[in-house]
């Protein structure tokens, strides 16, 4: 179990909500985990738990605070909607300042693994923020909107094959944009890793999860996992 702390971002000075929770033997590293446009579910606080367990301090910020505090939506289509409006009306700038208030709140070496929305985030935290070590980025939607923008840390990029949300062609623009970029793909559909979805694929979540960690572990986060 976990706690809520609270984070200022330096762009504005706003202090925004984040859950926190640390491991419960030898520390690895930092993690900044970014949440689905569902908000910090229980999902979310479930797979921070669960990087904690692998010795990962994990903090799962609230980066929907400022328009909607401690906001959490189901996966209906009203809970998507809501997310959907919440994220786009948050700006990258505003998002990438959060994100450094997060890692600037844990020692190094510092990660951060991001998913839907947060996959973008995640992107976005390693082109533009300081202090990372390396960064993790599920299905994220949006980073055709970023890819003028280069990463400056190792990262690796998960999409499912039936991603209707992200069709092949996306892909391919991510890669012809950034040829050397690890880029695996599932056969699996739009949040995969997610077991409140349809398109979970237990197989998929732990294969892309182990090349998460061995990421981590190869840029500073101690024994990669085998």
């Amino acid at each position: 179990m976990g706690e809520t702390v609270r984070l200022t971002s330096p762009l504005d000075g706003f202090a925004f909500e984040a859950y926190r929770t640390v491991p419960p033997d030898a520390r690895r590293g930092g993690l900044v985990l970014v949440q689905e446009i569902f908000g910090v579910t229980d999902h979310i606080r479930e797979l921070a738990d669960g990087y904690a367990a692998d010795g990962y301090e994990t903090l799962a910020p609230s980066f929907f605070d400022r328009r909607a505090p401690g906001f959490q939506a189901g996966y209906d289509a009203e809970g998507i909607a809501k997310g959907r409006d919440l994220s786009e009306a948050t700006p990258w700038e505003e998002v990438a300042a959060d994100l450094q208030a997060a890692i600037d709140a844990l020692a190094a070496p510092v990660f951060v693994v991001g998913y839907c929305w947060g996959g973008t985030a995640a992107w976005l935290a390693a082109c533009r923020c300081d202090g990372l070590a390396g960064a993790s980025a599920f299905y994220g939607r949006r980073i055709p909107e970023l890819l003028s923008e280069t990463p400056r840390v190792p990262i690796i990029l998960h999409f499912g094959r039936d991603d209707v949300s992200i069709p092949p062609a996306v892909v391919e623009a991510i890669a012809a944009a950034h040829e050397d970029l690890p880029i695996h793909l599932y056969d699996a559909g739009h949040g995969f890793v997610s077991d409140r979805r349809a398109d979970y694929r237990p197989d998929a979540a732990r294969l892309a999860r182990l090349r998460t960690l061995q990421l981590f572990a190869r840029n500073g986060g101690g024994r990669a996992e085998m």
